[in-house]
């Protein structure tokens, strides 16, 4: 059985963070809210608990509280922050309101030794930690020393002296803390006994026994969109089981150059998947005509590619499961730690719904992964690079990059103005350093010269951001000259645009997309 950690959740918006690098350790771990049923515990089986942040109180009335699975299950556990404070109070110690708060980076007092610490920190030496804290712990309950203090926290970093129990107040997760990473690994690897040897070539095994198992003979269907996500779910699908497998591709006209060639040439090509192009762009764009309002925009697109694929799907005879690229991610978020409703639950490749209007099972294969490892997973099963490092591309394509209405002519000069650009960002060496890069037609003409005579034509921005999550995310600082450069080749080559504007707002304030 695969060895794994549980990440028990008091809903910190940094909990993905915890589980990223435990992942990056080598070692298997699951997110679970705090209030979830044991039996799920128990069928995990964990080696160790990580007990997360969260923006409650332990001193207010109501405030999520420690489940017995933690003191009962006999593991190692480390708990953060919130997860600090509480196993402090179950076990007897005391926190109160911090009289003097601390936000942001913090230097740690390291002030005892510990196995845990061996070649990372010694006494004497003062790394640098993220602290994000209003109470903390002003006694340790019995049985704990300090290993480490800081200005606003007199316990830190804590150890119990017998049982494998560890608390910080600082976040280990977060890339602020430099070291935290290593920490982490160090207490689900040494403290815990994992061996570190998940990887996707055994998760490739796993998830390929695991689609067998469940569909059996049937048929499935896939809804093949490009991206990384339904990339690699085909694959996986297909050298799972073969040509029960469907494709189904819809071009909806607001995709980038080349994009739907490219797709028919790999999958129905290269891999001899079985693949449904299904051009619909005539559909689309009647119903967009004259649309302005974005989110009116973003669901007419998501209804209409429901109603055509179901439409196609329905042809096809016996099909029993759906395919869908949900990541860890979206599980995560689909389950509020305090069980109430999610606040947001994605659509996952414009196939929500789906599968109860058709009677069909899901199949998810990649839904145990976050993206950097389905993008491992991809080169594990032989998908091209320049498929699997592809900056991430919304449902809706282009028309979320049109602000306004979107009709033909304006798709079709949008889709030469990215193709520069990203060639532009290719040449210069650039791609893989950038999250997500894009143009965006604007609603705007200005007045320019060309040649002897004026011109009255499109505007379009340029937008380039680094990030690791999406989640924020900063502008990514491009050379004077490239700019330049860049703008050159777009007014020279696409005809109807006389104007290039660098976006350098990062999120927050703005979002990534325009609309």
């Amino acid at each position: 059985m695969t060895q794994a950690i549980l990440i028990v959740d008091y809903g910190s918006q940094v909990t993905q963070l915890i589980a990223r690098r435990v992942r990056e350790a080598g070692v298997y771990c699951q997110v679970l809210p705090y209030n979830c049923d044991p039996a799920r515990v128990a069928a995990l089986a964990p080696s160790g608990l990580i007990l997360s942040g969260g923006p409650a109180s332990v001193l207010d009335a109501g405030a999520p509280h420690l489940p017995d699975f933690v003191l009962d299950g006999g593991v190692p556990i480390l708990g953060i922050c919130y997860g600090q404070q509480l196993l402090m109070q179950a076990l007897g110690g005391q926190v109160a309101k911090s009289q003097s708060q601390e936000f942001g980076r913090a230097q740690l007092d390291i002030v005892g030794d510990h196995p845990l610490l061996t070649g990372l920190w010694a006494k004497g030496q003062t790394p640098q930690v993220w602290m994000s804290h209003g109470d903390k712990v002003t006694q340790p309950a019995p049985g704990f020393r300090v290993l480490g203090r800081s200005k606003g926290a007199p316990y830190a970093l804590i150890a119990h002296e017998e049982r494998p129990w560890f608390a910080t107040q600082f976040h280990p997760e977060v890339v602020h803390t430099p070291d935290g990473a290593a920490l982490l690994a160090r207490f689900v690897r040494d403290i815990c006994g994992c061996t570190g040897d998940w990887t996707m070539a055994s998760y490739r095994v796993q998830a390929i026994a695991a689609v067998r198992a469940q569909v059996g003979q049937e048929r499935v269907i896939c809804a093949l969109s490009g991206g990384v996500d339904s990339s690699v779910t085909a694959a996986v699908l297909h050298e799972a089981i073969g040509d029960q497998l469907t494709c189904i591709f819809v071009d909806h006209g607001l995709l980038r150059k080349h994009e739907r060639a490219e797709v028919e040439a790999l999958f129905s090509g290269t891999y001899n998947i079985p693949l449904i192009t299904l051009d619909a762009s005539d559909v689309f764009f009647a119903a967009l005509e004259g649309e302005v309002d974005p989110e009116v925009k973003r669901k007419t697109i998501g209804r209409l590619f429901i109603e055509l694929f179901e439409a196609e799907a329905k042809k096809i005879a016996g099909v029993k499961f759906l395919a869908q690229g949900t990541l860890y991610p979206d599980v995560i978020e689909s389950v509020s730690f305090d069980g109430g409703p999610s606040v947001t639950i994605k659509s996952h490749h414009n196939v929500g719904g789906l599968p109860e209007r058709m009677g069909l099972k899901l199949v998810e294969p990649l839904r145990e992964l976050f993206k950097d490892e389905v993008r491992a997973l991809g080169r594990e099963l032989g998908l091209p690079e320049r498929l699997i490092a592809r900056h991430p591309f919304p449902g809706p394509g282009l028309a979320i990059r049109i602000p306004g209405a979107v009709d033909r002519a304006a798709a079709d000069t949008l889709r030469e103005v990215d193709a520069v650009y990203l060639d532009q960002i290719r040449k210069a060496g650039l791609y893989d350093e950038i999250w997500q890069a894009f143009a965006v037609l604007l609603p705007v003409r200005s007045v320019g010269v060309m040649g002897d005579g004026r011109t009255y034509e499109r505007v379009v921005a340029l937008r380039a951001v680094t990030s690791t999550d999406g989640m924020t995310a900063d502008v990514y600082p491009f050379d004077p000259q490239f700019l330049t450069q860049t703008a050159t080749r777009i007014v020279n080559e696409v005809r109807g645009v006389n104007r290039v504007l660098y976006d350098y707002t990062s999120k927050p304030p703005g979002t990534i997309e325009f609309e």
